[in-house]
Order: structure tokens, then C-alpha cells, then sequence
């Protein structure tokens, strides 16, 4: 029996406004919105997308799970990201980590690596 990968869902207070973000985030395309919520994929439509749909409420806690990005000029990703309403998070991460912790609108942890 094969599993693929489908989509990692995240919950949003607001949806659309949170998809549109992550996809100017990573240079993805927001799906038309649905009834369950809106979906992010890839340009070419391969691979797992992100799909997001409403919860209410604040995030309780720190994820459990979270995206790990890279960027070429990681210093540039972050101030752009940071102009774009994403906050630093403080947690616990090493003081000569080669990542950078990260928050979305919505409060959602991600971590941004050193280029590979």
C-alpha cells in the first residue's frame, strides 16, 4: 500500500487573508476559495499544497509541526517577511542557530534555514 502526501492543513481565524499570505510567501497560487476553506499549490501543481481552513479563536500553544523554509538571502527573507506582518519567535532555539523562528499573521511557528 502507497500514502502520498496531500496537503498540510492549517487552521486560520481567516483563511483567504492567511492563504494569500503564505502564497506571496512562496511564490505559490491561491486556489479559489471553497466552502472547507482555500487551498495553496505549487505553480506547476506538483507536489503537497497548503490548505486552510477556519477555525476560531487564538492558537492555544507552540505547533507541534511546522514548515521549514530556505531562502538565498536569508537576512532579506526575514525583513521582508517581517514587513509582511510575520513576527520573531523566542523558542528555545540555540543562540548560533543557522535558522531563524518565525511566527505568520495568525501566529503559526515557521522556521527560515540558512541557504543550502
Amino acid at each position: 500500500m502507497v500514502i502520498g502526501w496531500a496537503a498540510l492543513t492549517i487552521d486560520a481565524r481567516d483563511p483567504l487573508s492567511l492563504a494569500r499570505w503564505w502564497a506571496q510567501t512562496l511564490g505559490w497560487e491561491p486556489a479559489d476559495p471553497a466552502p472547507a476553506g482555500v487551498e495553496v499549490r505549487p505553480p506547476d501543481g506538483r507536489g503537497p499544497s497548503l490548505f486552510f481552513t477556519r477555525a476560531d479563536g487564538a492558537k492555544p500553544a507552540k505547533n507541534r509541526l511546522h514548515l521549514d523554509l530556505y531562502a538565498e538571502d536569508q537576512a532579506a527573507a526575514v525583513n521582508d517577511l517581517l514587513a509582511r506582518g510575520a513576527t520573531r519567535a523566542a523558542v528555545e532555539q540555540p543562540d548560533d542557530a543557522d535558522w531563524v523562528v518565525l511566527r505568520d499573521p495568525e501566529e503559526n511557528e515557521f522556521c527560515l534555514l540558512e541557504p543550502r
